[in-house]
């Protein structure tokens, strides 16, 4: 019987997708790349979701593996060349999630205009302190959304119906989509950064994004602005937008994803009482779960078929 590893927890519809369709299907969390590769040898396939690394010494020591799946839109936590080169399928659930990370974005950006993470300690400190949390409105205010795929399109519709303007990035979007949608496109990232009120990034992983809201575009960007990441950690010099939150500079900042994961105790932002922050739940709503998890499964058992 063909086996498959689930290395990360997957919605159990997945699992049971997976057995209904004849597979052998192991269950093993949390184990170390070195851990992965101990015992990868006798497995097909390995559905992933963000905290399991397949490396290449995982691909390596697979010598039957023949799929490998990510439940989730990014697939960074794969080595996606080590895998080209055995012939290996790499699937992921590029849909699965998008509603849910749009809606976070929009949890964050409304939290961070309100003041709804600090007003909410403070009540429960037992302080009633109105004046100190006055907030700001999105109606009227720029959105500017750095990549216009399906999720930055979604976060466009929904910040419409707020009433806010909206300007994007994306040197591989459609322009008539997006003026379909209300969206000016904007060819330089440069001179976006001093019209918006609010920035939101909705990139993948890739050396160009990595690090491209460094010290010098942060002090490019509006006084007052808000920032938001639910896309990938890494895209924003966190040590910058510290120093940009107790300058005044920015008003707020709500960050969902980070470069490493759980962050240290050395992570800047952790001492900005105006950092909102959260612990990567773009996807983690029940709905997006259960879609993820059945969708790689099917994309799974499709690929060994």
């Amino acid at each position: 019987m063909t086996k498959v590893l689930i290395a990360d927890k997957i919605a159990q519809e997945g699992i049971d997708y997976l057995r209904a369709a004849g597979f052998d299907v192991d269950v093993q969390l949390g184990l170390s790349p070195t851990e992965l590769a101990a015992i990868i040898a006798p497995y097909a396939a390995i559905a992933v979701r963000s905290a399991a690394q397949v490396t290449r010494e995982v691909i390596e020591a697979g010598t039957n593996l023949k799929a490998i799946g990510r439940a989730g839109v990014g697939i960074d936590n794969i080595d996606k060349e080590a895998a080209a080169e055995r012939g290996i399928a790499v699937v992921n659930t590029p849909t699965a999630n998008i509603v849910s990370a749009c809606e976070q974005t929009f949890a964050l950006m409304l939290a961070c205009a309100r003041n709804t993470a600090q007003a909410n300690a403070s009540m429960h400190a037992g302080q009633w302190n109105r004046a100190q949390f006055t907030g700001t409105e999105l109606y009227g205010k720029t959105l500017a959304i750095f990549g216009f795929g399906k999720i930055g399109t979604l976060v466009a519709e929904r910040a419409a119906a707020f009433g806010m303007k909206l300007v994007a990035y994306d040197p591989f979007a459609d322009y008539a989509r997006a003026a379909a949608l209300g969206v000016e496109l904007i060819g330089e990232i440069d001179d976006i950064l001093p019209i918006a009120d609010v920035i939101t990034v909705h990139l993948p992983k890739t050396p160009e994004t990595l690090g491209m809201f460094n010290a010098q575009r942060i002090a490019q960007m509006k006084d007052g602005a808000i920032v938001l990441n639910v896309a990938r950690g890494g895209m924003y010099d966190d040590a910058a937008l510290a120093a940009a939150l107790d300058s005044g500079k920015l008003a707020a900042v709500g960050i969902d994803v980070y470069e490493s994961e759980p962050p240290g105790e050395d992570y800047p932002l952790l001492h900005c009482e105006r950092a909102v922050l959260t612990p990567h739940l773009g996807a983690s709503t029940r709905e997006a779960q259960t879609r993820a998890g059945l969708q790689v499964a099917e994309y799974l058992a499709e690929a060994l078929k």
